[in-house]
């Protein structure tokens, strides 16, 4: 059978296994959310053994530090996904429920009520962590998934998919409610993308040229996980002791991922207070800093800035920094460089906080807080499929009620239009 028939066969089946997920109480839904949690722990060894494997490849193959982070499943992490999984089941049910309703004046009642998307494709990259927290979400909200992760972490996306499906068929999941996709052959991401009729919904989670390909060739609806070009900008009012700590944590808490912040913006009149330590504890943590001709004025180890670097996410221990005269050209230059991920300010004045928010066209905007926070656990919305930087149908973290659309029921007592 070609890949061709494969893709096809394995889009019917999710189409099939659909229509039975739409049967499923929520109660039944949470039993085989819960089963799967405990099959994920029962096959931790399983699991780390096949993660050691991708791990020594990604080595060999000369990964990044950053992207071998991503790859890693320690312990913490698989009882992050174990968790994530019990956090699904324990939030509210999206499906059925009623977003609006009303009546008309001829007695028809109308509700629009949330519904499955129907068949979601998931394509991403180096965080096998994705293959539960996605099938997670979708299953919740009944729809059938198709995975397809990076040749990078193949054999632990195999591992883990193994123990969620053994997990939840034990306790009644439709067969082919969640699949993955086998096979590192490239045409296997064209045949998802352009599987119109089988696949409602295609997200990439990865890499610039991941989405940008993507998009380019996909014939179904595809909602972009872009890059997090990501900013702090400390203001003239900004208590420097909670910018400190702000800024320190955006940037080195965890480097590698998309809400980590990439550029650092400090206001003129603040930057004799603030920048000196900044940077002091920013060269402690080992961060290379990158900056304009004032930031190189206080310190020479600050490399300068090209322009290059602003529109960069390094998703590493690498940071470029800006001086500015004002909150507006704080927010120009975030709303010119930004990939409209995630930015913060930190201030005390009200004014600066109120055009911040009004005008960093971004999906998540902070005012005296960590970017880091931009995630679906940290939101309350258990796990996520990813940041979505698009605008429709969802923006920001993609959690249950953004794997639903919605559908308009209509209720009579035998009115026909005149």
């Amino acid at each position: 059978m070609s890949l061709h028939d494969d893709m096809i066969l394995m889009g019917e089946k999710a189409v099939a296994a659909s229509r039975e997920l739409a049967k499923l109480s929520t109660k039944k839904k949470n039993a085989i959310l819960e089963a799967m949690a405990d099959e994920l722990t029962a096959q931790k060894e399983a699991i780390q053994e096949a993660n050691a494997k991708d791990l020594a490849a990604g080595k060999e193959a000369g990964l990044s530090s950053a992207m071998l982070d991503r790859l890693e499943l320690n312990d913490s992490r698989i009882e992050g996904m174990v968790k994530g999984l019990s956090d699904v089941a324990a939030l509210k049910d999206p499906v059925g429920s009623e977003i609006s309703n009303w009546n008309r004046p001829n007695g028809l009642q109308i509700k629009k009520v949330r519904v499955p998307i129907g068949v979601i494709a998931i394509i991403f990259e180096s965080r096998p962590n994705v293959t539960a927290d996605a099938a997670s979400l979708c299953f919740k909200t009944s729809n059938a998934v198709i995975l397809r992760g990076g040749k990078e972490a193949m054999h632990s996306n195999l591992a883990i998919a193994k123990a969620l499906r053994e997990g939840g068929l034990k306790k009644g999941m439709p067969e082919n409610a969640i699949q993955l996709v086998e096979t590192t052959d490239r045409d296997a991401v064209r045949e998802l993308a352009q599987m119109t009729g089988k696949v409602d919904l295609i997200i990439p989670r990865g890499g610039e040229g991941l989405i940008k390909a993507v998009s380019e060739m996909a014939w179904v609806p595809v909602i972009k996980h872009y890059k997090g070009v990501c900013h702090t900008y400390v203001d003239a009012t900004a208590d420097v002791d909670m910018a400190l700590a702000i800024c320190e944590n955006a940037k080195v808490q965890r480097p590698g991922v998309c809400n980590a912040m990439e550029t650092l913006l400090v206001h003129k009149n603040i930057a004799n207070d603030f920048l000196p330590e900044m940077i002091a504890r920013f060269k402690k943590c080992g961060v290379e800093l990158r900056g304009d001709e004032t930031v190189q004025a206080f310190d020479s180890d600050v490399k300068a800035a090209t322009e290059a670097d602003w529109p960069e996410e390094y998703l590493d221990l690498i940071l470029s920094i800006r001086v500015v005269d004002s909150v507006e050209a704080a927010i120009e230059h975030i709303n010119t460089y930004g990939s409209h991920h995630s930015d913060a300010i930190v201030t005390a004045d009200k004014d600066s906080e109120k055009a911040f928010l009004a005008q960093v066209d971004s999906s998540s905007v902070y005012v005296n807080a960590s970017t880091r926070f931009t995630d679906g656990a940290e939101f309350g919305m258990g796990a996520e499929i990813g940041i979505s930087t698009d605008k429709l149908h969802a923006r920001g973290p993609m959690g249950l009620e953004e794997l639903t659309t919605y559908k308009f029921v209509i209720e009579g007592t035998g009115q026909t239009r005149p």
